[in-house]
């Protein structure tokens, strides 16, 4: 039997904002099995998503490296893959369109172009709305890509909220890739000691950072989830932000998650992005947009956090 494989490599906001497509995908084709292309940080996550058969590790490694090109290929070649849906759209990606997976039906943001549109105003496009218009050019029917259901992630975290917080908590995500600086609000120290004056410690303030993150973390004033020592796993991330009262965070990963699951919050902008285009907003979870991070006040995220969080 012919397969499908589905490409997403990362991070780990575009594969939360991919489930929808992909649950998609999998009901389209009900009696073929569909596999996940990714990296490896991702692997075990995405292993339990109920949309998927299977999911291959893509190592990334630099595209001179032959050898590891050479089993790549002969690995996704065991597969029998007749459809190709390329939701990372990457040079990556497009390379392995010419020498990988050639002489195979391919579904990519260069196949969804209208005639005459170039992909650079296509790739203008709010990014749940470039995937839903890739879908369909396949004669997929889109109900889940803009409605994405975390569900099947939703873990009992029941000992770490006994461990750190009982009841309600406010959750904070003040880290950012090392790649991207400019993703990152340098006052959330600040922010801390505020929420915790204004709220005269009603709400545990919350962080949960990833292992380069922790010694951040501790500098921060604020309680440090971690579990047996360790930064917690994705699943029981997305249960934490799933079970808090407010969150905020930078334009990262866990920001996608708490928009997803339709949590009161608040995310931070600068000029790297809007949120219109990474689809992150909702009717509960609102962006601070600026041109400059290092301008935006711990006043003006008080006041925006006062007016949700009661």
């Amino acid at each position: 039997m012919s397969n499908i494989l589905i490409i997403k490599h990362g991070s780990l906001g575009d594969l939360i904002q991919a489930n929808g497509a992909i649950k998609d995908i999998k009901n389209f084709y009900k009696n073929r099995k569909v596999f996940l292309l990714t990296a490896q940080p991702y692997a075990i996550f995405m292993s339990e998503c109920p949309y998927l058969d299977g999911v291959i590790i893509d190592k990334r490694l630099p595209r001179w490296n032959l050898f590891y090109l050479s089993n790549l290929k002969k690995n996704l070649a065991k597969y029998n893959f007749t459809k190709i849906f390329d939701l990372q759209n990457s040079s990556r990606t497009k390379f392995y369109k010419r020498f990988i997976l050639k002489n195979i039906e391919w579904s990519s943001s260069e196949t969804s172009l209208e005639p005459g549109q170039k992909k650079s105003d296509f790739d203008k496009d709010p990014v749940l709305d470039r995937m839903e218009i890739q879908l369909k050019k396949s004669g997929i029917e889109t109900e889940f890509v803009k409605n994405i259901d975390l569900s099947w992630a939703i873990t009992d975290i029941s000992r770490l909220k006994k461990q750190y917080a009982n009841d309600d908590y406010i959750l904070l995500f003040p880290f950012c890739s090392k790649k991207l600086p400019q993703k990152k609000w340098p006052f959330f120290k600040d922010l801390i000691l505020r929420l915790k004056q204004d709220y005269k410690n009603k709400y545990p303030i919350l962080l949960a950072p990833g292992l380069d993150e922790i010694d951040e973390a501790n500098r921060l004033n604020a309680k440090v989830v971690l579990d047996n020592n360790e930064p917690i796993n994705i699943k029981t991330l997305i249960s934490l932000i799933n079970n808090a009262k407010f969150i905020i965070a930078n334009d990262t990963g866990p920001a996608h998650i708490a928009s997803h699951l339709d949590k009161a919050g608040i995310v931070l902008f600068g000029s790297h992005t809007t949120a219109k285009k990474v689809s992150i907003e909702n009717f509960n979870f609102k962006a601070i947009s600026v041109e400059n991070l290092n301008h935006l006040t711990v006043e003006t995220v008080i006041e925006k956090t006062r007016s949700k969080l009661n």
